[in-house]
């Protein structure tokens, strides 16, 4: 994990679920736990999330990078998972499955997220001909 993602989570944990390190994200991480696809091994990484009435949105962004972040592979590989999220109480953790998303649906929710903030539309350009890939998390208990 990178020093950066380490910070992230620190001040996530610390601050439930609250993060300035992260820019304009402040309170709208999820901490994911997921499984290495070609591994095995335990992953955790910080990554914008959109409460949704079903679960959270993700977006496998990767700031614009022109291949997809690790753990979207991890994800298609092992879609049950777990996420840290803020509640009321403190931080939550919640195990979750995750379906990455197509057509009509996948559309409006990268709505949402260029909504909640421009710079996605930014990380779309950056991506090249990369489609970023959006995945639902779906509550499983």
């Amino acid at each position: 994990m990178s020093e950066y993602n380490d910070r992230v989570i620190a001040e996530f944990r610390a601050n439930n679920g609250y993060v300035r390190e992260a820019g304009n994200y402040g309170n709208q991480l999820v901490i994911l736990h997921s499984v290495g696809a070609r591994s095995g091994q335990p992953r955790v990484n910080p990554v914008m999330g959109i409460r949704d009435r079903r679960g959270w949105l993700i977006a496998a962004s990767a700031g614009g990078a022109t291949t997809d972040p690790a753990w979207a592979h991890n994800l298609r590989a092992h879609p049950l998972v777990e996420i840290e999220h803020a509640t009321a109480a403190g931080i939550g953790r919640q195990p979750v499955r995750a379906r990455e998303l197509d057509g009509a649906e996948y559309e409006e929710a990268w709505r949402r997220f260029t909504r909640r903030s421009p710079t996605f539309e930014r990380y779309r350009i950056d991506a090249g001909d990369r489609r970023i890939p959006v995945f639902a998390l779906t509550p499983t208990d």
